[in-house]
């Protein structure tokens, strides 16, 4: 028997590029919402060594707006620095009330290194990611769904 865990789906779009992420655990489905994302970025991530390890905070008003900021801060990292990753840890996504007004928070691990041409397969750039079609859901199996798609 086959258990799948997590999967990653690319999924034809007109514009830039759409994918879908089907995951367990709603850290999971971040998890793999930024593999997704860097497979565009270098197809090949068995290539990326963990040398180079980031800590990140991310906030939303809510769960899309909260995925949309974690990806965003990995792309500003991909963009700024020239890291490129391929192992993430999401190890909290949690509720906070302050004021009556609710936000989620996130707490992560990246690892990767600088991109290097000569080592590592080139894909897309990802400009940016958008709110298009971007809605997390539970499945009728119990599991996280979202599409997403990038800018590219």
């Amino acid at each position: 028997m086959v258990i799948i865990l997590a999967r990653i789906v690319d999924q034809e779009h007109t514009a830039d590029v759409m994918y879908i992420v089907e995951a367990r655990t709603l850290e999971e489905l971040f998890e793999y919402a930024a593999i997704g994302m860097f497979k565009y970025i270098s197809p090949d991530l068995s290539r990326i060594s963990p040398r180079v390890g980031a800590e990140i905070t991310s906030a939303g008003i809510d769960l899309e707006n909260l995925l949309y900021r974690w990806l965003e801060d990995l792309l500003i990292l991909h963009d700024t620095q020239g890291l490129i990753f391929s192992r993430f840890v999401v190890r909290s996504i949690y509720r906070v009330e302050e004021g009556g007004e609710q936000s989620y928070i996130l707490k992560g691990f990246a690892a990767g290194e600088r991109f290097d041409p000569r080592k590592h397969v080139p894909g897309v750039v990802v400009k940016a990611i958008t709110y298009s079609q971007m809605s997390i859901e539970r499945t009728a199996e119990g599991l996280w769904r979202v599409s997403i798609v990038l800018d590219i």
